[in-house]
């Protein structure tokens, strides 16, 4: 798995520097920034990319979004205690009472 490493490595920091770009890191190597992107991008190339031979870019986009509305909607995920992102977000959220 890609942890993001290649951001961290002394010549890219130098370059960064150099440059006078702020470098934001929540940590050494701050490598858990990356992990929840790249499981989702892990997901997203073995449930659709990988199973779809896409004639170019606008129908890979096409694609990957309508992946991303099921994914987001419809795919139950076992974290979540079979229910889609939506669920879990929406559920989540705290109703505002109406004013008097």
């Amino acid at each position: 798995m890609d942890q993001g490493s290649q951001f961290t490595s002394i010549d890219f920091i130098k370059v960064l520097k150099n440059a006078t770009i702020a470098i934001s890191m929540d940590g050494k190597g701050a490598w858990r920034d990356n992990v929840f992107v790249e499981r989702l991008w892990r997901t997203i190339k073995y449930e659709e990319v990988y199973l779809h031979a896409y004639r170019d870019v606008p129908e890979a986009r096409a694609g990957i979004g309508q992946y991303l509305g099921f994914y987001n909607t419809k795919r139950p995920h076992s974290s979540l205690d079979g229910q889609t992102p939506d669920q879990a977000y929406f559920n989540a959220l705290t109703p505002i009472k109406a004013a008097a």
